[in-house]
């Protein structure tokens, strides 16, 4: 697998990437010098410290932050016309659904929004309802389904208009771990199903050495990428493989990252 990506085309692409805040007290640097690049079917994890600028990179992906200096393209446009493009969909820390619309109502939202057909529309809800493993839950609201259940009709909707890309904004980080093993199990068997390119923020080493092909290693403010990690793992990983010494070695090379990052600041 591992051979095949490196062939793959670049999907995403970071040269020299810097972003400065300007705060109250002064400008705040969230983002140095980081440089990479993802390829088509790539499951690139980012983790760091809170506040190493792992989500700030995701949100200047998706063109929801703004870089001050250096390149960054997406499917070789800039982030703004890549999102005009309908070119990834996000998936927040929160499900962030609608209280008052069904759940299949808050899947067809973006829908609506793009002006897909009425009989587009209920095509796709079934199947991405489908894929994440909800159908028959279309009619319930989302206080009627656990936070997991909600997670997962967050992540139908990101994927409802077939974006080829999934960014994931820490989406399981408040879940408990029984649901969390559960639900990385179940992204994996979606990206292999829908062969996405998906960027991932996470704050858990077994979580980013277990879904991941490359695991991106950040540093704290300013941040910076310390290591890229490649995980030599295929496509089918059952949950019992964090338990086999490549996978334990592979996660302490992310602990000795993290914290080489805090030394070198």
């Amino acid at each position: 697998m591992k051979d095949t990506l490196s062939l793959a085309e670049p999907v995403i692409e970071a040269e020299g990437l810097n972003l400065i805040f300007q705060a109250a007290d002064g400008p705040v640097q969230a983002l140095r010098d980081v440089s990479l690049t993802i390829r088509k079917g790539e499951f690139v994890s980012f983790i760091g410290p809170s506040g190493c600028g792992k989500t700030t990179f995701l949100r200047c992906i998706a063109a929801l932050e703004k870089p001050s200096s250096g390149r960054l393209t997406v499917n070789g446009l800039s982030p703004e016309a890549a999102r005009q493009s309908r070119a990834y969909g996000y998936v927040f820390q929160a499900a962030g659904l609608y209280p008052w619309r069904t759940i299949a109502g808050n899947i067809r939202l973006p829908l609506e929004i793009m002006g897909f057909s009425r009989a587009d529309q209920a095509e796709r809800v079934q199947r991405v309802l489908e894929l994440v493993d909800l159908q028959g839950f279309g009619k319930k609201f989302p206080w009627q389904l656990s936070g997991g259940m909600q997670q997962r009709a967050s992540i139908a909707r990101a994927l409802a208009f077939d974006a080829d890309i999934l960014l994931m904004d820490e989406p399981f980080g408040a879940l408990d771990e029984i649901v969390r093993d559960r639900l990385n199990e179940e992204l994996l068997k979606l990206w292999a199903a829908t062969g996405k390119t998906v960027g991932f923020v996470t704050h858990s080493i077994p979580e980013a050495v277990y879904l991941s092909t490359r695991i991106v290693v950040m540093s704290p403010r300013p941040g910076r990428i310390t290591d890229v990690i490649e995980s030599p793992f295929g496509r089918e990983r059952p949950l019992e493989i964090r338990d086999s010494p490549e996978f334990l070695a592979i996660a302490n090379r992310v602990r000795e990252g993290l914290r080489a990052g805090h030394i070198d600041e």
